[in-house]
């Protein structure tokens, strides 16, 4: 994670939901936006976490969340909503669900895992990137030419940072109290009956 705020998109067709989302995300930098047309006018490559509503009456929180991920926005997104989930939102592409109604400190603690999630996405992803190279140029050079070449020791070098980058990230966010919570209670929840 970078040394800026969390940009955080808070969409509720309740203008003063979304007021209160930014006011108990006083350390985030939040834009709000009245609806799902909104939201996708608003999202940008500059969105760290969306928060969601998922009743509005303009375009529902499930179409926009559909249509985002169509145009490619990988963000993280929070269902923040009064709709209990049902088996509808296995097809649904968001990363936490939050039934309203919701408290600052749940509201907090889900940015924060969400962003701490993303920040692990992102070093797994440059991690397997730089782990394709490495594989690739060792099943068609020969060993010599590898230990002669300063570049793959610089890849090297690079993969080698980005695992520990990886594994620090993974072991920091197991080790968060408040994400053991999370998957205490998404993961581990009893099944009912």
């Amino acid at each position: 994670m970078t040394g800026s705020p969390t940009t955080v998109l808070a969409v509720d067709d309740d203008p003063d939901v979304a007021e209160m989302y930014a006011a108990w995300l006083d350390d985030c930098a939040v834009e709000t936006a009245a609806g799902g047309r909104e939201a996708l006018g608003r999202a940008s490559e500059d969105v760290d976490v969306m928060l969601l509503d998922r009743q509005m009456p303009d375009l529902s929180g499930d179409e926009t969340l559909r249509r985002l991920r169509r145009r490619g926005f990988r963000f993280p997104v929070a269902m923040v909503t009064a709709v209990e989930p049902d088996v509808d939102v296995v097809e649904l592409g968001f990363d936490a669900y939050v039934c309203k109604p919701v408290r600052g400190d749940e509201l907090r603690e889900t940015v924060a895992d969400l962003r701490r999630r993303a920040a692990y996405d992102a070093e797994l992803r440059e991690y397997f990137a730089l782990a394709s190279k490495r594989a690739a140029l060792r099943s068609s050079l020969d060993d010599e030419v590898l230990r002669s070449s300063e570049k793959f020791h610089r890849l090297t070098e690079t993969f080698e940072a980005a695992a520990e980058r990886a594994n620090a990230s993974r072991d920091d966010l197991l080790a968060d109290a408040g994400f053991e919570e999370t998957l205490r209670r998404t993961v581990d929840r009893p099944e009912d009956g």
